[in-house]
C-alpha cells in the first residue's frame, strides 16, 4: 500500500524559503516519479514540478522554474521541494503525488494515482 506523508509548509514572508518533504513508502522499486501540485483557493490544482526517483531528473512549471528546486534522497524514500524567492501568488495548499513509471514531462494530476494529505503555504508579510 503507498502512503505519501507531507511536511514543511507554514508562513514565510515575500522573498523567503521553505522546504516541503515528501515521504512515500509502498514502492518496491525506484521506478516512480513524484509530482508536486498546488491548489489556490477557488483555482485549479496546477503542477508545480515532477521528479523521477530513478534517475532525479526533475521538471518545472514556468511559474516556478529558477524558483523551485526538486531532490530527492533515495535512502530514505524522501523527496524534497526546496521553495526560494516566494511570492504572494505561491500560497497555496501543495501535494505531493506518485505515478509509476519514470515521467519525462509535467502531466495533469488526473494522470497519478497515489496523492498526499496537502500543506498549506502562505506568502504574506
Amino acid at each position: 500500500q503507498v502512503q505519501l506523508v507531507e511536511s514543511g509548509g507554514g508562513l514565510v514572508q515575500p522573498g523567503g524559503s521553505l522546504r516541503l518533504s515528501c515521504a512515500a513508502s509502498g514502492f518496491t522499486s525506484d521506478y516512480y516519479t513524484i509530482g508536486w501540485f498546488r491548489q489556490a483557493p477557488g483555482k485549479e490544482r496546477e503542477g508545480v514540478s515532477c521528479i523521477s526517483i530513478r534517475d532525479g531528473i526533475t521538471y518545472y512549471a514556468d511559474s516556478v522554474k529558477g524558483r523551485f528546486t526538486g531532490s530527492r534522497d533515495n535512502a530514505k524514500n524522501t523527496v524534497y521541494l526546496h521553495l526560494n524567492s516566494l511570492k504572494p501568488e505561491d500560497t497555496a495548499v501543495y501535494y505531493c503525488a506518485a505515478v509509476r513509471g519514470a515521467l519525462r514531462r509535467l502531466v495533469p494530476s488526473r494522470n497519478y494515482d497515489y496523492w498526499g494529505q496537502g500543506t498549506q503555504v502562505t506568502v504574506s508579510s
